[in-house]
């Protein structure tokens, strides 16, 4: 995907509708989604926030009973226009799932196994990918812990050394935006935090969407923060205000703690 100069805005959707089969998961969903800042999705269970998350990598397509309606642009494009390449599409949108998923290969092979996938007409030459695994490393503040240990393999890695590699991985391709689905869930809360550290560093070169059922982890990353309800988003403000003054009685009452 082309990436306009300066976007203020990396993701929008307009009457975003989605289905599974009979049953309506996203309905009407308006959102805009600022450049190069931490945005938080809560709710409930069940609520809609994956299915939106999905969305934007058209990863629910996956799924032959699913039916969307509605308009996503990523990066001022419309991500269901006939000549999107779906390929270029999820090199410019990475996803990082709730529990980490290395490859059963070496640290290093993880590292640009994406690089592999897309440039299979170039070779790349060694001094070439050794400088993408530390550059990619680095970022992810996981070099100095692997960097004797390269070949061993990924998943043999501590489960928050394991999600900041499957977060190195996606480093290469160069991507815009980083989705992330409870990216914490199987964390303690010590690599919570270096996640949510990780999370921060990262902020301002890639637009970050996260998916978070912790309601201190998004008071905690996040710039901006949204509020879904059955398949709606219900208020989406910076998170300050979004948390302190919501304008929404159902915010107050989720954010309070009185349900959910």
């Amino acid at each position: 995907m082309t990436t306009p100069a300066a976007p203020s805005i990396s993701i929008r959707t307009r009457g975003l509708n989605l289905w599974y089969g009979d049953f309506q998961a996203l309905n009407n969903i308006d959102l805009n989604v600022r450049h190069g800042q931490i945005t938080a999705l809560i709710g409930p269970s069940g609520c809609g926030k994956t299915t939106l998350l999905r969305c934007f990598n058209r990863i629910n397509e996956r799924y032959g009973y699913v039916r969307t309606t509605g308009e996503i642009q990523i990066l001022g494009q419309n991500i269901y226009a006939p000549d999107i390449s779906l390929i270029e599409l999820r090199k410019a949108v990475g996803m990082v799932f709730q529990r980490p998923n290395p490859l059963p290969i070496s640290i290093y092979e993880n590292v640009v196994f994406g690089l592999r996938v897309h440039t299979p007409r170039r070779k790349l030459r060694k001094p070439e990918l050794d400088e993408v695994v530390e550059k990619a490393l680095r970022e992810v503040y996981l070099w100095d812990e692997v960097k004797d240990r390269l070949h061993a393999r990924g998943t043999d890695l501590q489960l928050a050394e394991q999600q900041k590699l499957c977060i190195a991985r996606l480093l290469p391709l160069k991507p815009e935006i980083i989705l992330m689905d409870e990216p914490c869930s199987a964390l303690d809360s010590e690599a919570t935090l270096g996640i949510e550290e990780l999370m921060l560093a990262l902020a301002g070169r890639y637009t970050i969407l996260v998916v978070t059922h912790n309601m201190a982890q998004a008071r905690r990353v996040s710039e901006e923060c949204a509020f879904m309800l059955l398949g709606k988003v219900i208020e989406h403000d910076r998170t300050a205000n979004l948390f302190l003054t919501p304008r929404d009685s159902q915010t107050a009452d989720y954010v309070e703690g009185r349900y959910g």
